[in-house]
């Protein structure tokens, strides 16, 4: 079995928990991927996050473009965008979790991918892994012990937990580390736009 893995990164998530973990965002992707794999074979990553308004938000709107240009150079990744809606006046993002899902489901059924990691501690995710595994698929799961749902750790055939030790050498060298700052609550359904311009960034990056 050649164990192809495809790679699905749920950017502000993702963003969140490295910002209430370690207050910075400098991961150097590449090497974070091939941590995940662990010698297997990248069939591909897809990141996923909003696209920032540029009318309402032209300085985000700018910095994220700038983060998602260094973003698509890393080999083998693919931005996936989606759009932001207004919530009683607030900024949500609309639609991430669905797009997620259904290129985990629609690459599985075309066997493009032998093992799926999910970078996520959403439990809104469950369902969609457990539809893999009954495709035959192994489902693996990323996830930070702080941010984790109980029905992702249940339906992972594999955990990756993402600490302190997991991230030694991941971080991009002379990236500056930003002081934390608290959690804006968990991201189900439509997620407020608590996230900066790109999610995770590198040094280009910064929270508006």
């Amino acid at each position: 079995m050649e164990n192809r893995v495809a790679i699905f990164i749920d950017g502000s998530n993702l963003y969140h928990a490295l910002r209430d973990n370690f207050g910075r965002f400098d991961l150097n992707f590449t090497e974070f991927t091939a941590k995940l794999c662990a010698g297997r074979p990248l069939f591909r990553t897809y990141y996923y996050n909003a696209l920032q308004d540029p009318a309402q938000r032209p300085e985000g709107h700018r910095e994220q473009q700038e983060f998602l240009d260094t973003l698509k150079k890393t080999p083998y990744l693919e931005v996936r965008l989606g759009g932001m809606k207004l919530s009683q006046g607030v900024p949500v993002e609309k639609g991430i979790d669905i797009m997620l899902a259904t290129d985990l489901l629609h690459f599985g059924w075309n066997d493009l991918y032998d093992v799926a990691i999910l970078v996520s501690g959403d439990g809104d995710f469950a369902y969609a892994l457990q539809a893999a595994k009954n495709m035959g698929k192994h489902v693996e799961v990323a996830y930070f012990e702080s941010n984790i749902s109980r029905s992702m750790l249940e339906v992972a055939d594999n955990r990756h937990l993402l600490n302190g030790d997991f991230f030694k050498g991941l971080w991009r060298s002379g990236a500056k580390r930003r002081p934390r700052r608290g959690r804006k609550g968990p991201r189900h359904g439509d997620r407020p736009n608590g996230s900066p311009p790109g999610g995770p960034a590198g040094t280009v990056a910064s929270e508006p």
